[in-house]
């Protein structure tokens, strides 16, 4: 998954990256919310996830400590980073702030 990992976050569109685990209870709160929030972007921003437990470098690399973790990159930039179980109005503003010319 490495290469395609790099190759999907270099991309100019936007991507979320959902860190998480499948004996992670928070993970699998926050599984329905990125689809409530996923449905609702409409292609604004790609969401794709990433096993902590399969990918253990992609994890370290990017000092990802505790899941959820999410991570927001355009062209291999992390434009925003938090842990924790994050609401669609959260995800929303962290992708309206993300598609804003800087």
């Amino acid at each position: 998954m490495n290469g395609n990992f790099k190759n999907i976050i270099n991309s100019q569109e936007l991507v979320l990256v959902d860190f998480h685990a499948l004996w992670c209870g928070p993970c699998k709160m926050q599984g329905p919310i990125l689809q409530e929030f996923a449905n609702e972007i409409d292609g604004k921003a790609r969401i794709i996830k990433v096993d902590i437990d399969k990918n253990p470098s992609i994890a370290q690399l990017y000092s990802v400590r505790s899941v959820p973790t999410l991570i927001m990159f355009k062209n291999g930039e992390v434009l925003w980073q938090e842990s924790g179980v994050k609401t669609k109005q959260q995800l929303l503003d962290a992708v309206e702030k993300a598609s804003q010319p800087s």
